[in-house]
């Protein structure tokens, strides 16, 4: 018998928790960020689970609430130490799109595209990094920009935003960190634009050419979301 627990209520918990905690930064409460942030990437990950996702689909997804649960504090271990979780789940969407995606004509269009995006970000925001951080965020944004990459040029068009988006986030986390100036509740931009990239990172994974074994079935299949 499977035991397996349904998607549907799974994404409707993460949409309300996505409701409060966007809610919250959006009227200054921070003790409803603090309670739904750490709840968010555990619901997605459950929820990606229950259709049937790949491990490492999951893996990228709890490696991301390790990062969320870490960014809660301001202090520099705990940013480094979440920069590394974030680190480890976008190698996990790079050996998932790599194992499962498929290459795309567009590829040779968009590596101009996202290479440029990634030096004349770093090239702008270098001088205004703390030293100590200079070096981790660039390994760091080179990464991102690896994932967002193949996400756009393996899989379909929601992971290519989902990507995006993604640099969106940390982008918006970095001219922070650089003490650049900032639209009003940086937090819920950064926020709403990291949950909406999770979230259609999934949706392309499942939703696109990622198969796996079906554990009820032992047999190979192509998943939807």
């Amino acid at each position: 018998m499977n035991h397996r627990p349904r998607p549907r209520p799974l994404l409707a918990a993460f949409v309300l928790v996505t409701a409060v905690d966007l809610g919250s930064l959006a009227a200054g409460w921070h003790p409803g960020h603090t309670v739904a942030k750490p709840l968010l990437m555990p619901l997605l990950a459950a929820r990606a689970a229950a259709s049937g996702a790949p491990r490492l689909l999951v893996a990228a997804l709890l490696c991301g609430w390790g990062g969320d649960v870490l960014l809660l504090s301001d202090a520099d271990p705990a940013f480094l130490a979440g920069m590394a979780c974030f680190a480890a789940g976008h190698v996990c969407y790079l050996a998932l799109f790599a194992r499962y995606g498929r290459p795309r004509a567009r590829a040779a269009v968009f590596a101009p595209a996202y290479a440029a995006v990634l030096v004349a970000t770093l090239t702008l925001l270098w001088p205004d990094l703390p030293p100590g951080l200079r070096i981790p965020v660039a390994g760091y944004s080179t990464l991102l920009t690896a994932m967002a990459y193949t996400a756009a040029t393996r899989l379909g068009p929601l992971a290519c935003a989902g990507g995006v988006l993604f640099l969106l986030s940390d982008t918006l986390i970095a001219t922070g960190v650089a003490e650049w100036p900032q639209p009003p509740r940086p937090d819920l931009w950064i926020m709403l634009t990291y949950v909406a990239a999770q979230f259609l990172l999934v949706r392309g994974a499942l939703g696109g050419r990622v198969a796996c074994v079906d554990p009820s079935t032992k047999s190979t299949r192509t998943l939807n979301s």
